[in-house]
């Protein structure tokens, strides 16, 4: 009797236990950097659960030395949602009537700091639930770069690289071959799924086009890369072609380097002697000038002369003029001859 008065009373317990309860399975949810992550919690009422409705998100960041944070909030039928600065503006409840029994979320543009466990709860008295989610942020693969590490020569050793800017591991890789036969060398047929292939003994056979697809589980990107194989180049030529460009250049240096030294010796050597000749001799005096207003004066006032007193003021007047003058000065046009005239009375007659 004891017992089975017992597990009246356990089935009872768990009854009221299940009064509200979250439909959700507990899961692990991976999305990309960037994108909107759907966070579900749905859950169902009894007859029992009378009290108000509360829901509650909890976020239990990956770094274990952070506390758990609530992010949002339903209660008294007001939704409160700046509690947690780093989603702040990007968390929501996905339902606009959250009585209606779904208390799910969406994140967006999510962030690698929004990885986590989030936990959902709900109460409504007497009954209380809750769910627990885990949430993973992984970076797409991107800016993946293909190139060529070595000499692409008939006969070398070179390798060819796949190498993505970014992206979360684990990271698969794709070779293939899009132009001329799209054959590989069996040798390659291992490293088709690495992000290095080695060439080994490289032969025109090998040249091609070829694109390398980067994965992982949250996107995908691609590169392409052209290989041509060609022949060996004249190596002892091209060094010595370079050599003799390198003397050349030299030389073409050195002669600009000495037709600026010299012409600025010249200019320098000019501005020496003009700056000597301004400082040491006077300019010349004007020898001409001189004469030829001295002349002019007396040939001005030699009209009003009379015949008496002409002999005696030529000599004496021409006489005056510096000898020095007459001597250094620069030669200058012929004067015509004066011509005089003069009248005088013989006998009576009037002679001009």
């Amino acid at each position: 009797m004891a017992l089975l008065l017992r597990f009246v009373l356990l089935c009872g317990v768990a009854d009221f236990a299940r009064s509200l309860s979250i439909t959700t399975p507990e899961q692990m949810i991976e999305k990309a950097k960037g994108e909107t992550a759907y966070l579900p919690c749905k859950f169902t009422l009894s007859t029992e659960d009378q009290g108000p409705l509360d829901i509650e998100w909890l976020l239990s960041p990956a770094d274990n030395q952070k506390v758990d944070q609530v992010i949002i909030l339903y209660s008294g039928d007001k939704i409160y949602d700046d509690y947690y600065q780093d989603l702040k503006g990007r968390v929501h409840f996905t339902s606009n009537d959250l009585k209606s029994g779904d208390a799910s979320i969406n994140v967006t543009n999510l962030q690698l700091s929004d990885i986590g466990t989030y936990q959902c709860k709900v109460k409504k008295a007497p009954g209380v639930a809750n769910k627990k989610l885990q949430l993973t942020v992984l970076v797409k693969p991107s800016g993946t770069r293909c190139y060529i590490d070595g000499s692409e020569e008939i006969g070398n050793d070179f390798k060819l690289k796949c190498e993505p800017k970014e992206g979360s591991l684990p990271l698969r890789y794709e070779w293939q071959k899009l132009s001329d036969s799209q054959k590989l060398p069996t040798s390659w047929l291992t490293e088709m799924t690495s992000s290095v292939i080695s060439v080994k003994n490289a032969s025109s056979e090998y040249s091609g086009t070829y694109s390398c697809t980067v994965k992982n589980r949250v996107g995908s990107d691609q590169c392409l890369l052209r290989l041509d194989v060609v022949p060996p180049s004249n190596r002892a030529g091209t060094i010595a072609g370079a050599i003799i460009g390198t003397l050349l250049a030299l030389v073409l240096i050195g002669l600009i380097l000495f037709c600026c030294h010299k012409k600025r010796r010249e200019e320098k050597y000019e501005k020496e002697v003009h700056h000597d000749i301004r400082e040491d001799v006077p300019p010349p005096k004007s020898r001409t000038s001189t004469a030829r207003s001295y002349i002019g004066s007396n040939h001005s006032s030699l009209g009003s002369m009379s015949p008496s007193n002409m002999e005696g003021y030529s000599k004496t007047q021409y006489n005056q003029v510096p000898s020095e003058d007459f001597e250094r000065a620069p030669q200058s046009p012929t004067l015509p001859p004066a011509k005089f005239k003069y009248a005088y009375k013989t006998d009576g007659i009037t002679v001009v």
